[in-house]
């Protein structure tokens, strides 16, 4: 069993979040997001979003600390990264966002 979890930097709705993931299933991501009483309906494509209050919960029920980076890496790696993006595509998303822009 291996879930791994970004640092809570990515902001939304006033609050820094962390990405939960596993490198094994979806089925090993779900029961170890419902022992922590995180709702299914946090579950996004292939990954838990958690604000950064709960962040340390995660790390003490055994989630590896790791960068954002790495994160998408393990996802691909398993062959657990939703077709279509999942992380990729909320990191292109956030990057626009912070983006300036030219025309």
């Amino acid at each position: 069993m291996a879930l791994y979890i970004d640092p809570p930097t990515w902001p939304g709705h006033g609050l820094l979040w962390s990405h939960l993931v596993s490198d094994v299933s979806y089925d090993e991501l779900h029961l170890f997001a419902a022992s922590l009483g995180i709702p299914r309906r946090a579950f996004e494509r292939d990954h838990y979003d958690l604000p950064a209050h709960r962040y340390a919960d995660a790390v003490a029920a055994g989630a590896i600390e790791v960068s954002s980076r790495e994160v998408v890496r393990l996802l691909h790696a398993a062959g657990c990264a939703a077709p279509g993006g999942g992380l990729r595509h909320a990191a292109r998303r956030r990057n626009r966002r912070r983006s300036p822009r030219h025309g």
